[in-house]
């Protein structure tokens, strides 16, 4: 499982598309807070917040995310690679697990360099240091958790199909769907007292609880169910090749 994991991440970095996700991420995030006249400006936001960072990355990660996992299983299918890598001495779930720790991996390389934003943000408060620690660090151990949401989701549709923009549409859409439909549908007020349980059902929802820098074990809970289920859900997609 180690070398399978190692391969993947020699994969990413000997490759382009590793190298640019983290390009295009950071270049997104850094024109929006730094430079771009608009709402995200950090030094036009008038308080010493990386609120704007947390806010903006989410969204940059429904089509980055979806970037990456695209190719996991669907290249490997299209290049006629899958069949020879499930003889291999391993099972399927250690297969899933290393291409899914090699996402996350990727993902928290990616949000690394944002650590000079924090810096920044630092030493511009009044007094030096006024920063909310808590929800700072909060904030990025949800983007961690979120994130990994996404790899999971991402996985699974590049085990569903042997075409890398199908399964990027799909992890859009999915991954798209359990960060903000739920909030949709909570604010269509449709379900009276079940709102709240309809948000619930929602990244969202307990991505923000976690930016509040208090760790609730029922939002740690959430994000582990839903990777777990799609894992398992990418599990069923590879067994039911052999069927």
């Amino acid at each position: 499982m180690l070398t399978l994991l190692v391969k993947e991440i020699n994969g990413f970095l000997s490759s382009l598309i590793g190298y640019i996700v983290i390009a295009v991420f950071l270049l997104i995030t850094g024109l929006f807070l730094w430079v771009f006249p608009l709402q995200f400006n950090i030094l036009d936001y008038g308080y010493a917040s990386l609120e704007n960072l947390f806010m903006l990355t989410p969204v940059v990660f429904l089509f980055l995310i979806p970037a990456i996992t695209m190719r996991m299983f669907a290249e490997e299918k299209k290049a006629g690679t899958i069949e020879m890598l499930m003889t291999k001495p391993i099972s399927d779930l250690q297969i899933i697990l290393s291409k899914y720790l090699a996402g996350i991996l990727l993902v928290i390389i990616s949000l690394l360099p944002t650590l000079i934003y924090f810096f920044s943000v630092y030493q511009l408060g009044s007094p030096k240091g006024n920063i909310d620690m808590g929800g700072t660090w909060g904030s990025y151990l949800g983007l961690v958790f979120l994130g990994s949401g996404f790899v999971a989701i991402g996985l699974f549709c590049s085990s569903i199909t042997g075409n890398q923009i199908v399964s990027f549409i799909l992890s859009v859409f999915l991954s798209g769907f359990f960060y903000m439909g739920f909030e949709f549908i909570y604010s269509a007020d449709l379900f009276g007292k079940f709102d709240l349980f309809i948000q619930s059902l929602g990244m969202n929802a307990h991505y923000t609880s976690m930016g509040r820098g208090v760790i609730d074990t029922r939002d740690v809970l959430y994000f582990f169910s839903l990777i777990v289920v799609f894992i398992l859900l990418t599990k069923l997609s590879l067994q039911s090749r052999k069927w």
